[in-house]
């Protein structure tokens, strides 16, 4: 049976290691752990590499810990990114640790009987440092010369905007980490994307020198497409976890009209799947390329994982939305993110609910008159949420208003009209 490391390099999920001992190290069952720093309410798709590390060591039996950045947040990595993130303020990084423990829970059995996951959050341990206590116990192990050596460092002080102190400093609180974990948990593997190195390495050089054993770290790929484009908040691409930022629908049609250039690895790296089945749809793609069954499956398992099968469902109902399928079940959100390239237009409530079909049907600016609109729906080609309506007398019901917000009209096969109540 392969081994957690020989699994990731398999799939892709392998770019570095700060050693080759690594390899005897997770022969047996140790303790690993990422960091999440808390920068938004909900974790995006490019988090989901990490995630993914942690998920596969836990599945190979090993104990993982989700590090959520409760001080760390508060400053900034400062690693791949071209300029200073804005500071939080201590109830937004609140709000945002809430959002990721959720976010986490999809992907990470914290019930295992075996080895459930386990989430700790930084602000418990450095909220005990003064800043004279920190220098002296942690910041006299750190020389200057090595910490500006660090790619993430050197690149942001050659760049236009430069780097801040509190920036600079954040290497130590990230090496201060590592050690508290491994002091605390046993931890001595961290893991994360390749722009980690120097934060990472500084965990280990801080816990080699001043516990005398040998710490660890691995990092993954940066999830990018075959153009090198970043999925991220900085990188304007975002895919979020949360339907509250994206919808299922837009989750699911984001990965449906993946490259074919990038499809397979991202099979790999973002699902499950074992990879003789990925080799096989490999092969049924390349085949009959016009099925796209590999972006299909990419869809299916990223939303079912992600949302579940009620996302997974509703998400399909939506796309089937856009071709006369029925809307119910779909709220309000989904509906929004279906139609957001059909014309919409912003009615009374009273102007809606309860009047007239043809009478809607001419203030939505669907027909150009109520003669038009009668002849429309008796000769059956008007429709209210995707429902034939046949009675040019009727009048438009209370229930049809989806979430009492939105009406769906539309005329013929594709001319749809969104009529959002106000």
């Amino acid at each position: 049976m392969p081994t957690v490391l020989e699994t990731l390099q398999a799939r892709g999920l392998f770019e570095a290691m700060t050693s080759p001992e690594l390899a005897a190290h997770v022969r047996q069952p140790t303790a690993v752990y990422a960091g999440f720093d808390p920068t938004s309410r909900s974790l995006q798709i490019g988090n989901l590499v990490a995630i993914m590390g942690l998920a596969h060591f836990q599945r190979a039996g090993h104990k993982v810990l989700a590090l959520i950045g409760g001080a760390t947040g508060m400053i900034g990595d400062p690693s791949g990114k071209s300029q200073e993130r804005p500071l939080l303020s201590a109830a937004d990084v609140a709000a945002n640790i809430e959002g990721i423990r959720e976010n986490l829970g999809r992907f990470l059995d914290f019930e295992s009987r075996t080895a459930p996951a386990k989430i700790v959050n930084n602000h418990e341990w450095m909220k005990a440092f003064s800043y004279i206590d920190f220098l002296r116990e942690v910041g006299k192990h750190f020389r200057i010369s090595a910490m500006l050596a660090r790619e993430s460092v050197r690149a942001r002080m050659e760049s236009e905007t430069g780097l801040s102190y509190t920036e600079f400093s954040y290497q130590l609180l990230q090496a201060y980490d590592f050690m508290h974990l491994c002091d605390t948990e046993g931890c001595r593997i961290q893991i994360g994307g390749s722009d980690q190195w120097g934060n990472i390495t500084a965990g280990t050089d801080l816990i080699r020198r001043l516990r005398g054993v040998e710490a660890f770290g691995l990092t993954f790929p940066i999830l990018c497409d075959h153009t090198g484009a970043k999925f991220g908040k900085s990188a304007g691409n975002a895919v979020y976890l949360d339907t509250t930022r994206t919808s299922c629908y837009d989750f699911y049609q984001y990965f449906l009209r993946t490259d074919d250039q990038d499809v397979i690895r991202y099979l790999k790296i973002l699902t499950f799947l074992p990879l003789e089945s990925i080799t096989a749809i490999e092969e049924a793609t390349r085949t009959a390329p016009d099925q796209r069954l590999a972006q299909r499956t990419l869809a299916e398992e990223l939303t079912r994982m992600v949302h579940g099968e009620s996302g997974l469902r509703a998400s399909e109902q939506a796309s089937a939305a856009l071709f006369g399928g029925t809307l119910t079940g779909l709220n309000a959100v989904d509906l929004l993110a279906v139609f957001t390239q059909a014309p919409s237009c912003e009615l009374p409530r009273a102007q809606v609910v309860g009047q007239p079909l043809a009478d809607v049907a001419v203030a939505a600016g669907l027909v150009a008159s109520k003669g038009a609109a009668r002849r429309l729906i008796a000769d059956g080609g008007f429709y209210v949420n995707n429902e034939r309506m046949t009675d040019a007398a009727a009048c438009v019901s209370p229930s049809q208003a989806i979430e009492d917000r939105l009406l769906v009209l539309r005329q013929g096969k594709r001319n749809y009209r969104l009529v959002k109540l106000v």
